[in-house]
């Protein structure tokens, strides 16, 4: 299983079209957020599943700003993370990843990208699509398989 993990698209189209290319061979599309109607678009133009939350630069109502998902056995926490203070520590984050049981946390929304493991939970930001804060724009795969969870970075653009 093949996961792709998208966030902060902010509605520039040459972003999603590049996001496009690199994730043609996954099977589920996770966008986080910044902007729900990226994450509408790209889900039509992507052959996969698409999950996705709101961020705090979408008004969304009927989107959720977190879920909870299981794929492959593993418990997904899947939020932009504005909500829970990820530009100031995980603390928050870590706190509601033990509460729902989660094997990986999904979250965006400071622009830069992270893997970090601690007690047996992935934490992954994908960095942000468009205009990342860490020198480059980027996304993030996932492979799932026998049991194990291999995430990397994926470069979309370098400045």
């Amino acid at each position: 299983m093949l996961i792709a993990v998208v966030s902060d698209t902010h509605r520039d189209t040459y972003t999603i079209n590049e996001v496009l290319k690199k994730i043609d061979k996954a099977d589920i599309l996770i966008h986080l957020g910044d902007n729900v109607a990226d994450a509408v678009e790209m889900s039509s133009k992507f052959k996969g599943r698409t999950i996705y939350v709101k961020g705090n630069c979408d008004y969304a109502p009927s989107v959720p700003s977190e879920i909870v998902e299981e794929i492959e056995g593993k418990k997904f926490f899947i939020t932009h993370g504005h909500n829970y203070g990820v530009k100031q520590s995980l603390g928050q984050l870590k706190q509601k990843a033990e509460l729902e049981g989660a094997h990986i946390v999904l979250y965006g929304h400071t622009h830069i990208s992270s893997i970090v493991y601690e007690e047996g939970v992935c934490y992954l930001n994908p960095g942000s699509a468009w205009q990342g804060r860490d020198g480059c724009e980027s996304i993030a795969m996932i492979e799932l398989k026998d049991s194990n969870i291999n995430p990397w970075l994926v470069i979309v653009r370098k400045y």
